[in-house]
């Protein structure tokens, strides 16, 4: 028999029909409503078709031989718990069917076994063969939705994991610059926020990369109310890691917060603005850069806090070089760049 496939979601069908003409009937009604059907004998040939793994096996009163029920036993046995291969069993109008069905159910435990009386018109057949694929289909489609349940509570446990990870980080290394309870609760609480704003894009982008641009802007957000936009973004629509995303939204909170107490943004007339372009150096390389005007005259600190020493670490290590740090007079810049691979998502 030739064996033509058919491109369908739904399995193809065993026959198993010795005798006579009976596999070339029935694998002719099948195909003609563009049913995949194989046939095999009952040797090491019906051990080769079962391993390729059929949605319905159909089988003639003449092929049930014990070495062939105890093959299909075999395979049966090494279904998942969610497969119940159905096996459609053609039977002689004088077979003994109560006998026959007590002994398969016995063999054939993990099968849908249905009987059908011989001769049998050719549309009844093709029609229990079709509603069996249906069955099928629907287990496999279980079976998946239940592995993507799986799938969706492990990646829900490692997000909620690394968020509580990243929560106790910046407690811990807010607790160590704070010099009061009350600065302890505003610092925290604004990282709190610049975390939250990351998780937020992450969400609506609904996978592991983000906007730079949406990161951006839900950081700055809080600054740029009342129309007054104190903070002007710039930049092209680049994705990065829900990891680089992070990061950045975490300095320029840091960069925001300085800004607020000793630069730009002390004073009415003080504007910054971020902005970041994409180049090639070999391949693709990412600038970012904060920048400060009309605020207060800038003058480079004798000692470094917290922040500073975290948007120096943080942004080294995202980029894979260290941030240009200026504390011009006229305005405090901070810029950075690297490979463009180093903030995207990887495989």
């Amino acid at each position: 028999m030739n064996e033509v496939p058919v491109e369908s979601e739904l399995d193809w069908v065993l026959i198993l029909a010795p005798f006579r003409k009976d596999a070339d009937y029935i694998a002719a009604f099948l195909r003609e409503q563009e049913v995949e059907v194989r046939a095999a004998k009952a040797d090491d040939d019906l051990i080769q078709h079962l391993d390729l793994a059929p949605g319905v096996i159909v089988i003639t009163h003449e092929a049930l031989k014990p070495d062939v029920v105890a093959k299909i036993a075999e395979h049966l046995a090494k279904q998942a718990d969610w497969s119940e291969v159905p096996v459609i069993v053609l039977l002689e109008r004088a077979a003994p069917i109560a006998r026959i069905r007590t002994q398969l159910q016995s063999s054939w435990p993990g099968s849908r076994l249905m009987f059908h009386m011989r001769p049998i018109a050719a549309l009844e057949l093709v029609n229990a063969i079709q509603s069996n694929l249906i069955v099928r289909l629907r287990q496999r489609q279980v079976r998946d939705s239940i592995e993507r349940e799986k799938e969706l509570r492990l990646e829900l446990n490692h997000r909620v994991k690394n968020i509580l990870a990243s929560v106790t980080s910046i407690f811990q290394m807010t607790k160590r610059g704070a010099t009061s309870l009350e600065d302890l609760d505003t610092e925290f609480t604004g990282r709190l926020q610049a975390l939250s704003n990351v998780h937020t894009a992450v969400v609506e982008a609904g996978g592991e990369e983000v906007s730079l641009y949406a990161v951006v802007g839900l950081t700055v957000s809080p600054y740029n109310r009342s129309g007054a936009s104190r903070i002007d973004v710039r930049g092209a629509e680049i994705v990065v890691s829900r990891e680089a995303g992070t990061t950045i939204a975490l300095c320029l909170h840091e960069l925001i917060t300085n800004a607020i107490k000793y630069g730009a943004l002390s004073v009415p007339a003080g504007n910054v603005t971020i902005a970041w372009d994409l180049g090639k150096l070999g391949e693709p390389f990412l600038s970012l850069e904060w920048c400060e005007v009309g605020g207060p005259t800038v003058r480079e600190p004798t000692r470094y806090g917290y922040g500073s020493r975290y948007v120096r670490s943080a942004l080294g290590s995202l980029f894979g070089s260290a941030p240009e740090i200026v504390f011009a007079p006229t305005g405090f810049r901070c810029r950075v760049g690297g490979p463009l691979s180093r903030l995207t998502p990887r495989d």
